[in-house]
């Protein structure tokens, strides 16, 4: 059959006249599509990002079974991490160094900050390197690249779930009941959301840029855990000290959320907006910067 075939197209090569003079029997070019930013205001284009919402699943999930792939315990180790962590916090930091908890049990004191700096340390640790390590997608086909980083922070939100989980069981052991404050707890873990997407954004774009990036992320992970109020209440601190905590959002973030867990415990209104507005700032300039800096990436990726 592929004789015949050949012959065939000879064949057909032999009986077609001669090109004229200035003739161009070259093949005509394949169409080319070209992708660039839409005309408006806005930098997202939110109609988009609902088409690939099955994409931004897809590499959500699988984050996740990556990250449990062959491992003995599983997702046990999304209670195990913050949980050996707080014992000992526990053992160092309240037992020897003394550190008080403003009446509530250190242990769930710290623990509860713990949920939420893990969610933030190992979205920003994941996402930061989520665009190179995906180097091959960028390079080869069309997406929003906004979906890799976000898909990193989506899959995070299983571990935190499962840490949210054993905080109620702790909150039973120690026989604590939160009051209607608790209603304001969605508030602030909205707040911690946007926060981790927006240094999320920013480290993904600067990290294609600068290769250096990857190293400086776990020392910012290392020095933010103690600039962040999870070891100690930010009363604590020295008072000309405390206005500089104001300007870390998640200082704000952290101690609203333990205000909503444990009754009587006081919300400062000013740490709250401030770190609630830092947030949505954080978020609205990483979602820019990354877009403005989302055409370079194929190119020095």
């Amino acid at each position: 059959m592929s004789i015949a075939t050949d012959a065939l197209d000879e064949l057909k090569t032999m009986l077609e006249p001669a090109p004229q003079p200035g003739e161009d029997r070259s093949p005509a070019p394949l169409p080319a599509t070209v992708l660039g930013r839409k005309p408006g205001w806005r930098v997202v284009d939110r109609s988009e990002l609902w088409r690939y919402r099955e994409l931004v699943y897809f590499l959500a999930w699988r984050d996740v079974k990556v990250r449990y792939k062959q491992a003995a315990l599983g997702a046990s180790w999304a209670i195990l991490q913050p949980l050996v962590t707080m014992i000992i916090f526990t053992l160092f930091f309240n037992r020897l160094a003394g550190i008080r908890s403003e009446g509530v049990p250190y242990p769930l004191f710290s623990y509860s900050a713990l949920v939420l700096w893990t969610y933030f340390a190992g979205v920003i640790g994941q996402a930061g390197q989520s665009l190179v390590s995906n180097q091959n997608l960028i390079t080869k086909i069309y997406f929003p690249r906004l979906v890799l980083p976000a898909s990193s922070a989506v899959s995070g939100l299983i571990d935190f779930l499962a840490g949210l989980g054993f905080l109620i069981v702790l909150m039973g052991y120690y026989h604590v009941h939160p009051g209607w404050s608790l209603l304001w707890a969605p508030v602030f873990l909205a707040g911690l959301f946007l926060f981790t997407v927006g240094v999320s954004l920013i480290l993904a774009a600067l990290n294609v840029q600068f290769r250096d990036v990857k190293y400086v992320i776990p020392f910012l992970i290392q020095l933010g855990l103690f600039v962040t109020p999870v070891i100690y209440p930010v009363s604590f601190l020295p008072r000309r000290f405390q206005t500089l905590v104001v300007l870390n959002p998640l200082s704000g973030i952290i101690e609203g959320f333990r205000a909503c867990l444990f009754a009587g415990s006081r919300l400062d209104p000013m740490l709250t907006v401030v770190s609630l507005t830092g947030s949505a700032l954080v978020f609205i300039a990483g979602v820019v910067y990354f877009r403005r800096a989302e055409h370079r990436f194929a190119d020095i990726i």
